[in-house]
């Protein structure tokens, strides 16, 4: 069995390049050694989406009557929370499945292991091990939740993001470590519902690659709806002897206990590099990665790295992108590399967050001399008829040619607004060109122009 492209990893990186190399006309075959769609469709971006869904839901009745609406007896039913969430990522699993056949893409089941001489041995589920060859082969494994020496998961009460989202009761009280956008997402998700929750997070600021204004912002948004939050804190260890678990944090006045009935641990990812035959190949790595160039060629001729396990944001757009960069190369065409610095990044909390290129602390030490507005949401017609006043958008401009460095955004909505700033940048559109392109009245996106306006003194609704 002899294939131009074998992809191994189906997630948003291996599923997408597969169907753009079958686009191209190229025979192609994807290894999977669980689901169709990888951890992000099925344990990651698609299911949690679908949770934080729910908490908003609850959210909206809790606050009926901040609308007119009075509604009794609103109660959550968490087993059923779980399990719609896990009927939307099977959905959207089969979906993966339908494309895989449309696209006439070979689909095998089991782990990859790649060899010498363009060959991929597979251990199928049952243990067997069949070998294919191909001209091209495209490394696409993902990630998973990474683990620290003194925080290690048990799956039970110290747990990861997979377990998070299918624990069997709603626990009454959890600390979540690390308030990254998988921390911040599940303590809101868990706050909502009705948990007691504690954040804690070792440096200074909540969502620490945020824009330090957004930060703050979050940080007064989640005090506000109860959550905890011990930022420049430590997790010495977890006892779990008990019926909970008691955690030794060291802040920056002493030692303290905090005591809770689960743990999640939300430090962020691991590359999934173990038993891939890279060691053996001899593909190069580059700080615990798979070094690659700008179309993600390795250091061995025909095997090419793309996602989580390369340099660059584990995001699953952004290992779309790369993975349609790379079998368009395999093709012969010629793909722009990829710019990492108009990577949109979004966190789906309420709040929202949504964020693109420098923050204000980047491009002053890049050197720019800058321009920048804000606009807050509580002067938006539109976000106060819909009583979603919290947040603002901010702007960075280059002061000398007007070149739009980046956007920081935070409260309802923004993670759909973000994708105007991406495309603008990407077409080098500058800041009084946004000031001057007509955006409706009423919507939440008119808080971009009118904070581009605030950056050049024209702002109207301030």
């Amino acid at each position: 069995m002899n294939y131009d492209i074998f992809i191994i990893g189906s997630g948003p990186g291996g599923y997408v390049a597969a169907i753009r190399a079958a686009q191209l006309g190229l025979k192609v075959a994807i290894v999977e050694r669980e689901s169709l769609g990888g951890i992000c469709l099925n344990w990651g971006c698609i299911p949690t989406k679908a949770l934080l869904k729910s908490a908003n839901v609850f959210e909206y009745i809790t606050h009926a009557a901040d609308y007119g609406i009075n509604v009794q007896g609103a109660e959550v039913d968490f087993g059923s929370i779980i399990k719609r969430s896990r009927g939307v990522a099977d959905g959207m699993s089969k979906g993966v499945q339908f494309l895989m056949k449309k696209n006439k893409i070979d689909v095998i089941m089991g782990t990859g292991k790649i060899k010498k001489g363009g060959k991929i041995d597979v251990i199928d589920p049952d243990g067997s091990t069949k070998e294919y060859t191909a001209n091209h082969t495209i490394l696409a494994t993902g990630g998973r939740s990474r683990e620290l020496p003194n925080l290690k998961q048990d799956g039970k009460k110290i747990i990861g993001y997979r377990q998070a989202m299918v624990l069997a009761k709603q626990p009454k009280s959890m600390v979540v470590v690390g308030s990254g956008a998988i921390g911040v997402e599940f303590a809101y998700f868990y706050n909502t519902l009705g948990t007691k929750v504690t954040i804690v997070e070792y440096l200074d600021n909540i969502v620490p690659v945020e824009d330090e204004d957004i930060s703050k912002q979050l940080l007064r948004s989640f005090k506000k709806s109860g959550i905890t939050i011990m930022t420049g804190t430590n997790v010495e260890s977890v006892d779990t002897s008990g019926s909970g678990c008691k955690v030794q944090v060291k802040t920056a006045v002493g030692n303290e206990v905090i005591e809770c009935d689960i743990v999640l641990s939300a430090i962020g990812y691991s590359p999934n590099l173990e038993n891939l035959g890279l060691e053996e190949v001899g593909v190069q790595m580059d700080k615990g990665r798979v070094q690659v160039d700008d179309f993600y060629k390795t250091s061995i001729n025909g095997v090419y790295a793309i996602g989580d396990i390369v340099k660059g944001q584990a995001l699953a757009h952004v290992a779309s992108a790369e993975g349609i960069i790379c079998v368009e190369k395999i093709a012969g065409h010629h793909p722009e590399p990829l710019n990492y610095n108009n990577i949109p990044g979004c966190t789906y909390c309420s709040p929202e967050i949504a964020s693109v290129g420098y923050t204000e602390k980047a491009a002053k030490e890049a050197g720019y001399e800058l321009k920048i507005g804000k606009f807050p949401f509580s002067a938006s017609g539109k976000a106060s008829a819909a009583g979603a006043k919290d947040g603002f958008v901010k702007v960075i401009f280059d002061a000398k040619y007007g070149e739009f460095l980046g956007a920081h955004m935070i409260g309802t909505n923004v993670t759909e607004m973000i994708a105007e700033v991406v495309v603008a940048r990407k077409l080098e559109t500058t800041g009084m060109d946004i000031v001057k392109t007509v955006h409706p009245h009423p919507t939440m996106s008119e808080a971009i122009m009118e904070a581009a306006a605030d950056a050049y003194g024209e702002v109207i609704h301030l």
